[in-house]
């Protein structure tokens, strides 16, 4: 997923996909365990899509916390 569109959902959206993310890289962490793997670029795949819902996630907590704190003073 793109990060443009990642952008656009709302937080609550961006950690129920962040969940559903985690449980597929377990999934494909334990089918390769198993010999099962299609190609490893997918498992790679995975964790960089996790790192860019974290990492919005994280500036999207951050800009809210921000903006909470402007307002008071």
């Amino acid at each position: 997923m793109k990060t443009k569109d990642i952008r656009t959902l709302a937080v609550n959206e961006i950690e129920s996909k962040l969940a559903e993310m985690k449980d597929k890289l377990f999934k494909q962490k334990f089918q390769k365990s198993l010999g099962q793997a299609d190609s490893p670029y997918k498992i790679r795949q995975t964790k960089r899509d996790i790192a860019k819902f974290m990492t919005i996630l994280k500036e999207m907590r951050s800009q809210n916390g921000n903006d909470a704190e402007k307002s008071k003073g």
